[in-house]
């Protein structure tokens, strides 16, 4: 063995307790960190003949990144939709990378890992009151999730036009629709051959980002003869509106098509009693996707795709290793190989199961509430703000604002407001105006840190307005 590896060995335990002081430090700090960064400038290091260990490592890390990680899984991060990690969580992480498991089987020799994510799928289906019809997984993020429910979608519809999509190849009989699909949904159709500019857009409820259920059933009857797919939204990106699933299924008795619910951050909706009703009638998709490292608040990356297990064989058909004979014949013995787009992939299902039990149904119905309560908080001082505008209606855990006058300012106040580093937003548009967008995920955010917010914002355009 390598000199210096074999010292790392005999120093782990001092090595270890040295990241997890570093880690402590960072954490115990998080609220103060910055939350954007400006500096990206670093020295450019050459590789070592010899290296020095990994402490040597993690002292040049200091060094050199330390000042490139921001506060993104701390309370004032309000950029995307990016949650933090709880304790649970990066326990459950901790030990992934201990453990190194390449998560897949169920029987046999070697990894049985897989027999946990099977049994934190079934946690997470009664934390969201799925039926256990479902069957579920581990990918990395709401695209590959979106990719693989419609991949076995697309399987779904080549059969009924009699073609096996997986083996023979794409086909042009195929109509996707969509209201307000995320850019996930697109890139995914995009990557499966579909063709993202190739979705038939479906129009909304005026005032809103909720599908025209008159319009879906005119869509619906114009393309019977083919095979649809429905991509659903369950929380859209800017309002986090929410098609009518009652309504969606109901149509699946007259027309016969696939029904994907996208649900990425909105699925945690069925952990607030009072927004239940936004995702009734879910179980009756056929696909669901749900990110974990989201709302859930477990590290990247992490997301799960729910397909009902009717659909197994399809997803078999979609994703087996048919010319791989080491990797065993996927008709004998459930394995991940065959459900999924990877062939090796880490043990995310952990940071989940740690998280379902540390904190059960409880846990995460106050951290949802919270992040609502938040959300609402802050679109009622929008409200009475002077200087700014709410663009919609707080339906769950994201607030679009503008400012009320002079706009067109609205990306250098937004820039300004982010290079202080207290708070950091994302753009976005809404209803065809530039808007700022703060999503609340992350399982710390008080109403001080509102507070923190509400007072960077007032400074930050006031400044903004002795310039103009």
């Amino acid at each position: 063995m390598n000199a210096i590896l074999q010292h790392d060995l005999q120093s782990i335990d001092q090595i270890l307790d040295q990241i997890k002081q570093y880690g402590l430090d960072f954490l115990a700090n998080i609220d103060k960190i910055p939350t954007g960064q400006q500096t990206t400038i670093v020295n450019e290091n050459q590789l070592p003949a010899n290296g020095g260990g990994t402490l040597a490592a993690l002292n040049l890390f200091k060094l050199e990144f330390q000042k490139l990680m921001v506060a993104s899984a701390g309370p004032r991060y309000w950029g995307f939709v990016t949650g933090g990690t709880t304790p649970a969580a990066i326990a459950g992480d901790w030990l992934t990378a201990v453990f190194d498991q390449n998560t897949q089987n169920i029987t046999g020799a070697g990894d049985l890992s897989a027999v946990v994510e099977l049994e934190t799928i079934r946690l997470m289906l009664q934390l969201f009151e799925l039926p256990q019809d479902f069957h579920g997984g581990f990918v990395s993020g709401a695209t590959m999730s979106n990719f693989t429910c419609l991949g076995v979608a697309r399987q779904w519809a080549g059969k009924k036009a009699g073609k096996d999509i997986a083996r023979e190849g794409m086909i042009n009989d195929i109509v996707v629709l969509s209201a307000v699909p995320h850019s996930s949904v697109l890139k995914s159709l995009s990557m499966l051959g579909f063709g993202s500019s190739n979705i038939v857009k479906v129009k909304t409820i005026e005032g809103r980002e909720a599908v025209d259920i008159d319009d879906l059933k005119e869509k619906l009857e114009k393309y019977k003869n083919r095979s649809i797919i429905v991509s659903c939204s369950g929380g859209t990106v800017n309002s986090v509106d929410f098609d009518d699933f009652v309504q969606i299924a109901e149509l699946k008795k007259q027309y016969e098509f696939w029904m994907h619910i996208d649900a990425a951050f909105g699925g945690f909706a069925a952990c607030a009693p009072s927004h239940q009703h936004l995702l009734k009638g879910w179980d009756k998709a056929d696909s669901i996707t749900v990110d974990c490292h989201k709302w859930m608040n477990v590290p990247y990356d992490s997301a799960v795709f729910f397909v009902k297990k009717e659909h197994n064989r399809l997803q078999v058909e979609t994703f087996q290793n048919s010319n791989a004979p080491y990797l065993g014949n996927p008709e004998d013995n459930f394995s991940y190989l065959n459900f999924l787009p990877e062939n090796s992939r880490r043990f995310r299902a952990l940071p989940a199961w740690f998280s379902l039990i540390a904190y059960g149904r409880e846990g995460f119905k106050s951290i949802v509430a919270n992040n609502i309560n938040n959300a609402m908080e802050f679109g009622k001082w929008m409200e009475t703000a002077a200087t700014f505008e709410l663009l919609a209606p707080v339906y769950l855990n994201t607030v679009c604002f503008k400012l009320k006058e002079n706009n067109v300012l609205l990306p250098e106040f937004l820039n300004e407001l982010n290079s202080r580093g207290k708070v950091f937003m994302t753009p976005s548009i809404l209803k065809g105006e530039n808007c700022i967008r703060a999503a609340f995920v992350n399982w710390r955010t008080s109403s001080l840190d509102l507070q923190i917010a509400q007072q960077e914002l007032i400074t930050v355009f006031q400044q903004l307005s002795t310039k103009v």
